[in-house]
């Protein structure tokens, strides 16, 4: 497991460096770069699956995952690429801490995956659920249930994996070799680790089409990215309701929703509270409004450099140059800012630099670098 971890650290900075780049170069540099960062052994297990090269087939194959547009095309994908490393493979969409089917690949009636339910108890579903590791195991490890419905592998070897989102599990994929014993484990984590950095991307994308205003930012990146004030995260599975589990209320999805509602809701004496708070309280209805904007505007603008600069933030902050890692990346969005506020009311908060200094220096001007000027 050491040495899964090792390797999952390795691919998670690989692909911090692709997103550095346009999103248009993903669908093919991402995984040159996992490939690439493999270390020897795991190559050529990799390699070694029938004698021949599997990096352009597991290159097509991450590709076909980039391509789709939706959630559901994403995952679809995932499955369809997942039977090329496996014979038997079905995708168990996590809720409220059940794990329901939703589709499979290689059995002998894909249809019987659907809502059916896996034990959470059983130990290589337990622990690749509560350790978000992917688990290889027995067989006879498995849900009795699953097992007198599917049947099992003729080598009895099997492998769960999490799908993670917002580091939460948004999904377990399992995989077993079927009669022919085809399972590749390396080949089956980095594809579920590229669709969980795909869904994410696709999950930013569309939160940020719900602010228009926000979303249509005249900026050389292609993918304009939401502010997350909260810890909640878009649903991939929203559309998928197991029918043995209870309808509930439909969640909230975008985490701006999310702030709202809760200020709805809040009564007259927390209002009265946070009026009281209000920095801008003495202002205009509109320009409290343009501030407010100005503020949030300034928080999509960083949010984004932090997140096409992973590698860069953290390296900036240990050796305390980070303006001089990311100088490009923080004047093109300044200026961005300033054609946008910069003559309005909220001018003089200069909310760009704050934010600058408070989400990518976490507040600690000294990690800026001597040539960051306030």
């Amino acid at each position: 497991m050491a040495e899964n971890k090792e390797l999952e650290q390795i691919i998670e900075r690989a692909v911090s460096q692709v997103l550095d780049r346009h999103l248009s170069k993903l669908q093919s540099e991402i995984v040159q770069r996992v490939m690439a960062a493999l270390p020897a052994g795991s190559a050529a297990a990799l390699a070694a699956t029938d004698g021949a090269s599997i990096g352009p087939t597991l290159v097509q194959a991450v590709a076909t995952i980039q391509t789709g547009t939706t959630q559901k095309e994403i995952l679809r994908a995932l499955i369809d690429a997942s039977n090329e490393s496996a014979a038997r493979v079905a995708l168990f969409v996590v809720r409220g801490g059940t794990a329901t089917g939703w589709q499979s690949r290689g059995f002998a009636n894909d249809e019987l995956i659907k809502e059916f339910g896996l034990d959470m108890s059983s130990s290589p579903i337990a622990h690749a659920y509560q350790n978000r590791a992917a688990t290889p195991a027995n067989i006879a490890e498995m849900d009795g249930r699953f097992v007198e419905r599917f049947g099992g592998p003729a080598n009895e070897q099997i492998l769960v994996l999490p799908l993670l989102l917002k580091e939460k599990v948004a999904a377990l994929l399992y995989a077993d070799g079927g009669a022919e014993g085809n399972l590749d484990a390396p080949s089956l984590e980095i594809l579920v680790m590229a669709t969980s950095a795909w869904l994410e991307v696709a999950s930013l994308r569309k939160q940020a089409q719900r602010e228009p205003s926000e979303a249509a930012v005249a900026y050389e990146r292609p993918a304009p990215v939401p502010v997350q004030t909260v810890s909640s995260f878009a649903d991939p599975f929203a559309a998928h309701a197991p029918k043995h589990i209870a309808p509930k209320a439909p969640e909230p999805e975008p985490a701006a929703e999310v702030v709202e509602v809760a200020h709805a809701a809040s009564s007259g004496a927390a209002a009265s509270a946070a009026a009281a708070a209000d920095p801008f309280a003495g202002l205009s209805a509109e320009d409290a409004d343009t501030h407010r904007k100005a503020q949030r505007f300034a928080r999509l603008l960083v949010d984004e450099i932090k997140l096409y600069n992973q590698a860069k933030v953290a390296e900036g902050r240990r050796h305390k140059d980070l303006y001089d890692r990311l100088k490009d990346d923080i004047e093109k969005s300044r200026n961005t800012y300033q054609k946008r506020y910069g003559g309005s009311a909220a001018a003089a908060g200069d909310y760009f630099q704050k934010e600058v200094v408070r989400s990518l220096a976490e507040d600690d001007l000294g990690v800026m670098g001597a040539n960051f000027h306030l």
